[in-house]
């Protein structure tokens, strides 16, 4: 089964190449206030791909922190109620007539 995956891995990464380089041509990408941007197709693909990469993880940063913060909270509310013993209370006893 890991030699299929890896085997749909590699060829999805050479598909991947391939489409790099059949877009080397030329684009401009302009910006506000007459700015422009001249790069190769790419480049300007890979770039976008990485903002967006890292505008994910950023976005994604507040709960992973909430997260840690609560399994730390349960690691230690575990730990105490570990470390106290458990005190069994025996019903009462029936009334003897």
């Amino acid at each position: 089964m890991k030699f299929i995956v890896w085997l749909i891995r590699v060829l999805v990464f050479v598909l991947l190449l391939v489409l790099a380089f059949a877009n080397t041509q030329p684009a401009t990408l302009n910006f506000l206030a007459g700015y422009a941007w001249q790069a190769p197709l790419i480049l300007i693909g890979l770039a976008f791909f990485v903002v967006g990469l890292l505008a994910g993880l950023l976005s994604s940063m507040p709960a992973v922190v909430r997260l840690r913060f609560e399994n730390g909270r349960l690691r230690r509310e575990l730990r105490t109620a570990r470390e106290t013993p458990v005190v069994v209370e025996e019903p009462p006893l029936p009334p003897l007539i």
